[in-house]
């Protein structure tokens, strides 16, 4: 089974794919907002053979959802028109915040940062998910 993990931002969609037997999670990069991003989407998820889109979900602190999880349902739901595989939400809460951290540890500054924080909290969801999976399959 392939995976895609999706940051959804304002500006950008974190990018982050598994290999077939999820194992790894790998930065694939941003799809800039506009509107084919939907549809670019839609196309890598084919081209890469996804079976299971793993999305971001913004959740608040106090486990309620505000604008920014209604956004990335709007894209979710979007996007589960243009494909066949399965798409599923992941409470994202501090991924963003802990991808600024890695990047502060390497010292990643300026516009590279900035390029480069999506795809790394889309890393994250995903890492995420698929320790999830690993632990649901062992107790079954």
């Amino acid at each position: 089974m392939k995976l895609m993990g999706i940051d959804y931002g304002d500006a950008r969609i974190g990018i982050a794919l598994s290999d077939p037997l999820c194992f790894l999670a790998q930065g694939w990069g941003n799809i800039k907002q506009s509107d084919n991003a939907c549809r670019e989407v839609a196309e890598l998820v084919k081209a890469q053979g996804v079976d299971r889109v793993v999305v971001g979900l913004p959740k608040n602190m106090n486990n309620t959802e505000g604008a920014s999880a209604e956004k990335a349902r709007s894209f979710a739901e979007k996007l589960g028109t243009m494909i066949d595989a399965e798409i599923v939400f992941w409470d994202e809460r501090l991924t963003t915040v802990a991808a600024h951290g890695y990047l502060s540890q390497l010292d990643v500054r300026g516009k590279k940062r900035k390029n480069l924080v999506d795809t790394v909290a889309a890393t994250l969801i995903l890492e995420g998910y698929m320790s999830f999976m690993k632990r649901t399959e062992e107790k079954e």
